[in-house]
């Protein structure tokens, strides 16, 4: 069943961002019918999604009596639940404690919101985004718009759902093995993961020995996501890296472009084989030049990858209570956030091995990028599970076997700091989004964007509202 609250009788109506911006900037809406409409929608939805993990309408109401400035200005959105907003508190997905308030907004967060973008509140994800689907043991999963037998896609999964089931045009997302691109893939979303530094960070991701994660948006069009990082770098910019600037057309360049069907030590299904071989045919139609190509990554880097992840709760296991309060109870974490960390503790003496390996991938990455401009793969290596195939109580060996299964192309460009976009330029033979992946190198986010135009110029993307049924 799709659950989805696009409508032409309110005020968002079935803008994008950029149209809603339009229509703000015109007079044709106000900014609070446009907040009470996204109230109304995420309200009408969320029973069925599970997305929202914390909200703030009233505090949203208010500010829509006086807005601040930006680009967005008056455009409603949802902050991922492990970002600081200030006054809400920052749950990170997990019950080992009781988050309070925030006394003040993290570096994301002070970015994002100066482009004018209205928080609804938080949304929910993985416990502490270590598992590919946002699935609670309490509170159950979050479920795909397009399906709600189906997850609805790594840790920044509420975020999906709402700006998918048209509750929000935009909304955040974070990414440090797939969580931008791949809730984007099994949403029919646009989800862009940019060169690592792109955008300001929290101090948390900023720390990290190899700094797998970035920040980014969802959004349903092209042209919202290449306006966020316009608008975005006019608040903060980094300065080692060229500006990705205004990009709102296609690119006329033709691109030399690799394409990757095997994953990182794992296979695609023959379905998503063939999908991806489609999209590489109509590239190849619009004049680009096509070559399949082996994967060049070697087959141990998922190891690596996994043993740095797990690194990464084990430090959460043993800071818990420094870090977050005296609620702290870690046996209140779920079987992966403990397997993980189980499994650091036993490779401790490894780590600083896989640590050389993942930012060694950069050198790679460096190669590949002498041949080939882009590089296509599938978002994700299989069809979109069914909710319940990914439940974090479940034997940690197992949830991992299956999450690694899925999620065998996203996490290189977390090691290599690359971005790396999710198109929805396919659908499965059951009527799913399936997401394919493009990869650039280092600061060419406007590359991506060009070419994401020209696909979304050829193609278009599917609607939702094509059928269904309206919450």
């Amino acid at each position: 069943m799709r659950v989805h609250a696009f409508s032409t009788d309110d005020a968002l109506s079935d803008h994008d961002a950029t149209g809603l911006v339009a229509a703000l900037r015109s007079g044709q809406v106000s900014v609070p019918e446009v907040v009470e409409a996204a109230i109304a929608r995420t309200e009408r939805v969320d029973a069925q999604l599970g997305a929202v993990a914390h909200a703030a309408y009233d505090r949203a109401r208010a500010e829509a009596q006086h807005p601040r400035g930006g680009w967005f200005a008056g455009v409603p959105t949802f902050v991922k639940d492990n970002c600081d907003v200030a006054g809400m508190p920052t749950q990170h997905g997990t019950d080992a404690f009781t988050a309070a308030p925030a006394t003040a907004d993290g570096d994301f967060a002070r970015m994002y919101l100066a482009t004018g973008l209205i928080p609804l509140g938080k949304t929910q994800l993985s416990e502490f985004g270590f598992s590919g689907a946002a699935d609670h043991v309490r509170l159950g999963p979050v479920r795909s718009p397009w399906s709600t037998d189906h997850y609805a896609g790594a840790s920044s999964a509420g975020s999906a759902a709402l700006v998918a089931a048209g509750a929000v045009p935009i909304a955040h997302a974070n990414d440090g093995g797939g969580s931008i691109r791949i809730p984007a893939a099994v949403n029919g979303l646009v989800g862009l993961k940019p060169t690592r530094g792109r955008l300001a960070q929290d101090t948390m991701m900023r720390d990290m020995p190899v700094r797998i994660v970035s920040d980014g948006v969802l959004t349903r069009s092209v042209r919202d996501t290449a306006a966020f990082y316009r608008e975005a770098e006019k608040v903060w910019r980094n300065p080692l890296l060229a500006p990705v600037g205004d990009v709102t057309r296609p690119s006329r360049a033709r691109l030399r472009i690799g394409v990757v069907t095997s994953g990182i030590g794992r296979a695609c299904s023959p379905e998503v084989r063939e999908l991806t071989l489609r999209t590489a045919a109509l590239l190849e139609d619009l004049g680009h030049q096509v070559d399949e190509i082996d994967n060049p990554v070697p087959a141990s880097f998922p190891d690596h990858f996994v043993r740095f992840w797990s690194m990464l709760a084990l430090v959460i296991v043993r800071r818990g209570r420094k870090d977050f309060g005296p609620s702290w109870d870690a046996g209140r974490l779920d079987n992966l956030t403990l397997g993980l960390a189980r499994h650091a503790a036993r490779n401790l003496h490894k780590q600083p091995f896989s640590i050389a390996v993942l930012r060694a991938s950069a050198r790679i990455a460096a190669r590949h990028r002498a041949s080939y401009d882009i590089t296509l793969t599938p978002t994700l290596a299989t069809e979109t599970p069914l909710v319940g195939h990914l439940r974090p109580d479940q034997d940690y060996d197992e949830v991992m076997d299956r999450l690694m299964d899925w999620v065998a192309f996203t996490p290189l460009q977390n090691a290599t700091g690359e971005p790396a976009v999710s198109l929805p330029l396919a659908t499965t033979a059951a009527g799913l989004p399936q997401g394919m992946m493009l990869g650039a190198g280092a600061g060419r986010e406007a590359r991506l964007l060009g070419l994401a135009y020209e696909l979304e110029e050829a193609v278009g993307w599917p609607r939702i509202q094509g059928s269904g049924q309206a919450a």
